[in-house]
């Protein structure tokens, strides 16, 4: 009676004071979202900002208070690299059906982790893929967001609180929840920038005291098979995204990718050919060049220090709309056909991380400490808890 009694006052207090709620439209389907108040919106014909209290009360802030500097380093970090847009969010959201029936298994530190909490703690689940954690703790309470809204139709048909955000600009107010996790989703950042950013963004949403578990997978995989099986970035791949000053914009694709519904089974049928831009004609003699540099046994040392590759992702030709978003993608060079295993190879990116790494990112954040590190499942990972 009284969890019931303190999830009733906890849940009025959330939609009172931190959120309103706005219907957000994913696809053809509509769900009622939980936002928090925005700590900055733009407010029409007025060139300041604008942010609103606890109380719905709005102040304008002169854009002065902020320097030239300070907003150009900002929305460098937060503005998204052509390879993340590509080979991460556009593949997720294509393959996300597919993607959700393999994420089930909860890993036990996480686990540990998440039941550890005390009863009624709010948990900010940033990067929910699936939503497998939400509501794992029966006794706290989740909120979700992930960039891919398929993954995020996913989880709101499951019944889950969720919203689609991304990890370097999460939509919550300061000091909102007790705890976050970050669960495999650091390495899709390009970076190193991005990845801090999105560490500040997790310690900026807990309260004084809260903890944030961050997990990331390891140059270090304890499978070294798997190692053969991605593809690593050559040098001159990497200058094209990871550079001084914001990255170059590029005209955005014609052909976007959609879900993939698990029940489709469509034969090879006609499609669009992109408009043959010549950013992605690169894509792909860039991708030919990594793939031929995998195999070349002369680029052992190099490998050694290899921390950016293409990881593969296979999806079965029976789950594979090939006339519609699968179509799309291989003719964009984006996924291509394995006959011999019968799926459509989408690639995915990944900046795999080296020991002692994601202790320096946060060795430059002064309000939070690390309490915990561990190596679980070829991830490295820590636990923080905000200070400040």
């Amino acid at each position: 009676m009284f969890c019931n009694v303190l999830r009733a006052s906890r849940s009025f207090y959330l939609s009172s004071k931190a959120f309103h709620l706005p219907t957000v439209i994913i696809g053809s389907v509509s769900y009622s979202g939980i936002f928090s108040t925005m700590r900055e919106v733009k407010v029409k014909g007025v060139s300041s900002l604008c942010t609103l209290d606890s109380n719905g009360e709005s102040h304008i802030l002169q854009s002065e208070l902020a320097s030239d500097s300070q907003r150009n380093s900002s929305l460098n970090v937060q503005f998204t690299p052509e390879i993340e847009k590509k080979y991460v969010h556009h593949v997720y959201d294509a393959i996300a059906p597919h993607f959700s029936s393999t994420r089930f298994a909860k890993w036990p530190k996480v686990a540990n982790f998440l039941s550890s909490l005390p009863s009624g703690s709010l948990v900010l689940d940033a990067g929910c893929g699936n939503g497998k954690y939400l509501g794992f703790n029966p006794d706290c309470f989740f909120i979700g967001c992930d960039i891919s809204a398929p993954l995020i139709k996913i989880c709101a048909d499951r019944g889950h609180e969720v919203l689609v955000a991304d990890a370097v600009d999460l939509p919550y107010r300061t000091g909102f929840g007790d705890a976050a996790i970050s669960i495999a989703v650091l390495h899709h950042l390009s970076t190193e920038g991005r990845r801090k950013k999105a560490i500040e963004e997790l310690i900026r949403v807990v309260k004084k005291g809260g903890l944030v578990l961050i997990t990331v997978w390891a140059v270090e995989q304890e499978d070294k098979s798997l190692l053969a099986k991605w593809t690593p970035l050559t040098q001159k791949y990497g200058e094209e995204w990871i550079g001084p000053g914001s990255p170059r914009v590029r005209s955005p694709s014609s052909c976007t990718l959609e879900s993939i519904p698990e029940t489709e089974e469509n034969g090879f049928g006609e499609h669009k050919k992109d408009s043959g831009q010549s950013y992605m004609q690169s894509l792909q003699e860039i991708t030919s060049q990594s793939e031929s540099y995998s195999g070349a046994s002369t680029d052992v040392k190099n490998a050694n220090n290899q921390q950016e590759y293409f990881v593969p992702w296979h999806l079965p030709y029976h789950r594979a709309e090939v006339s519609g978003a699968s179509a799309c993608a291989l003719a964009n060079g984006l996924a291509k056909k394995d006959d011999k295993k019968g799926a459509v190879v989408y690639n995915r990116y990944y900046h795999v991380f080296s020991e002692g790494e994601l202790e320096r990112l946060v060795a430059g954040i002064d309000n939070a400490v690390i309490v915990d590190r561990f190596f679980d499942k070829s991830n490295w990972c820590i636990v923080l808890e905000k200070k400040l």
